[in-house]
């Protein structure tokens, strides 16, 4: 058994509290928001994120930072993206050296390209860092409904350590030492099931979608292995799983705020419909930083980008899609001559 705190008491840090609990170890749940915290000790539930997955009478919750992570074998850091970097600094205080952060987050800080562990090490420069990332909606992995997910770390020993820890009947763990291409497929198909959510909410069909998969995960597989991930880790679980899941499921706040953008609503119109943090909003600008940098070509991620922060109707931004220079799908394979 394990002593573990979840950092974050949002959607997807509740429904890894309680995984973590019937796994046999003791948990407790921070959230910086003092209302927050009193409403899950009283209700032993999230009613607003999470509404019909029963907390356990043991677990702990706490708004005390110092309470949350001090003596605990492994952090769980499940803050939104846009609040790594400000969560880490306030842990930089509590950390222990060697204490193991989990992040759960998926995103690139904007102002910096840094992927978030690199946000993390940043703030955090003695803690033991790993991420875990693939397909697992909150709501399905709170109520136990089976997944397999991939645990990066750069030691073997702590992503197997990690792997033992988050392993059940109904959560299979993998582990890789490609801890950046899986933060990049992690971050990277948010913004590519906005561009699906907004394909969804013009009328288009399963064609249009399965399209936008397909040749998604060629833009993230073609960035991520620029900026050295492993092309393994785009086509499994983190990159293509995930984006499977994310652009499909109504449980994808990035799809569902890709749908009202379809239809007619703005971005802030449409992250205010959606009542959560749309994390794909925030990955875009810095994706495009990324392409920048590296010199590779995002065409659905530039689109959606345009659509989000130039207010380009979305209609024209799939034709213009549609209408790009002819290519051929395998670029270095041979022609048989004549």
């Amino acid at each position: 058994m394990a002593n573990i705190a979840i950092i974050g008491a949002g959607s997807w840090g509740i429904a890894l509290a309680v995984l973590l609990h019937n796994n046999g170890n003791q948990v407790t749940v921070w959230s910086i928001i003092q209302e927050e915290i009193e409403m899950l000790k009283k209700e032993r539930e999230h009613k607003d994120k999470l509404p019909g997955v029963k907390l356990p009478e043991d677990m702990k919750f706490t708004n005390d930072l110092k309470e949350a992570a001090e003596g605990k074998d492994m952090l769980v850091l499940a803050v939104p993206s846009p609040f790594t970097r400000s969560t880490s600094h306030m842990l930089k205080e509590v950390v222990k050296e060697g204490q193991i952060i989990v992040n759960v987050a998926k995103g690139i800080e904007e102002a910096t390209l840094m992927t978030l562990s690199e946000v993390i090490e940043e703030e955090v420069p003695q803690a033991e860092v790993a991420v875990l990332s693939g397909p697992s909606h909150a709501e399905e992995v709170g109520r136990g409904i089976p997944t397999t997910i991939v645990v990066g770390a750069k030691k073997k020993k702590t992503a197997e350590y990690i792997q033992n820890i988050f392993m059940s009947d109904v959560f299979r763990v993998y582990t890789s030492p490609d801890v950046l291409g899986i933060e990049l497929g992690a971050a990277l198909k948010n913004v590519v099931a906005l561009a699906a959510g907004i394909a969804d909410g013009l009328g288009y069909g399963d064609n249009t979608k399965a399209a936008l998969i397909t040749r998604g995960i060629a833009e993230i597989g073609r960035l991520g292995m620029a900026m050295g991930g492993k092309f393994e880790t785009f086509c499994g679980l983190s990159g293509i799983g995930d984006l499977i899941v994310t652009c499909a499921s109504m449980h994808s706040r990035n799809r569902r705020a890709g749908i009202l953008i379809g239809k007619g609503y703005s971005m802030d119109e449409a992250m205010k419909e959606v009542k959560m943090v749309v994390e794909g909003v925030y990955s875009a600008k810095a994706a495009m930083g990324l392409a920048k940098k590296y010199n590779v070509q995002l065409p659905i991620i530039e689109q959606v980008n345009a659509v989000l922060f130039d207010n380009k109707p979305a209609a024209e931004a799939v034709k213009e899609l549609m209408l790009r220079d002819k290519k051929m799908e395998i670029s270095d394979s041979e022609w048989q001559t004549d």
